[in-house]
């Protein structure tokens, strides 16, 4: 079944209401970095999970599963099976050392309409005033929990600047420490959001992966160094 973006909206309003309006939740607008111009993606052909990257199956599943994974960052993902086999939302129990840009925790909807099918994290929900529950609705929901092993560092690195910059493409979210520092890295309001943990003052936005790379992170330019830092966390 393909994606649909209508069944999206309504997973989203059963997710966010539960059958009432709930006013305590902050919704960004869905963002794009780039142009998606459709080909194929680091896979080739359609999205399918990589064998070596354990917590890719969390992005698969029956519908109405609940899958849980432990990132090496420290934090909870709770990735939410829809329908049609695939995620449709996923919570994160962090604000990724940003404090000022997320809510701990915050939820992503996750969407496959592009010609791979691939997962795209477009839109971030934040909730100021305390979230709702994590939880389907609907009649055709089969509720399971199931405890996804997370990735290795080795298997979390970036192999290439080319992989780097595909994680971009799909909105990714990425931790990562050099040289004894933490960085965070979200995609916000169009930009790419490049900070040391917790310092706002820090951040620096940027238009394109390829701009992103040119951040300093210290003396090295990201683009020198993005294949040898220590990767504690990537969304894709």
């Amino acid at each position: 079944m393909n994606f649909d973006k209508k069944d999206a909206e309504k997973e989203l309003e059963s997710f966010l209401i539960g059958g009432r309006y709930e006013p305590n939740c902050d919704i960004m607008e869905p963002f794009r970095i780039g142009s998606v111009k459709g080909g194929g993606s680091a896979f080739g052909g359609k999205w399918r999970p990589n064998p070596n990257k354990p917590d890719d199956a969390r992005f698969l599943g029956e519908p109405g599963e609940i899958k849980t994974t432990i990132l090496k960052a420290g934090y909870r993902v709770d990735t939410k099976i829809g329908k049609d086999g695939r995620a449709t939302m996923e919570r994160h129990y962090t604000n990724h050392n940003q404090p000022w840009a997320h809510t701990d925790p915050h939820d992503h909807i996750i969407c496959w309409d592009n010609p791979t099918k691939h997962p795209d994290w477009q839109s971030i929900i934040n909730y100021p005033n305390g979230a709702p529950e994590f939880k389907c609705y609907g009649d055709f929901f089969v509720m399971k929990h199931t405890i996804i092993p997370s990735n290795s560092i080795e298997q979390n690195r970036f192999v290439t600047i080319s992989d780097f910059k595909d994680c971009m493409r799909w909105h990714g979210e990425v931790e990562f420490l050099w040289n004894d520092v933490y960085y965070s890295i979200t995609p916000r309001g169009g930009k790419i959001c490049i900070s040391h943990s917790c310092l706002q003052e820090t951040e620096k936005q940027y238009e394109t992966a390829d701009d992103a790379l040119e951040h300093m992170v210290g003396e090295d330019r990201l683009r020198d160094v993005i294949t040898k830092v220590k990767v504690l966390a990537r969304t894709i």
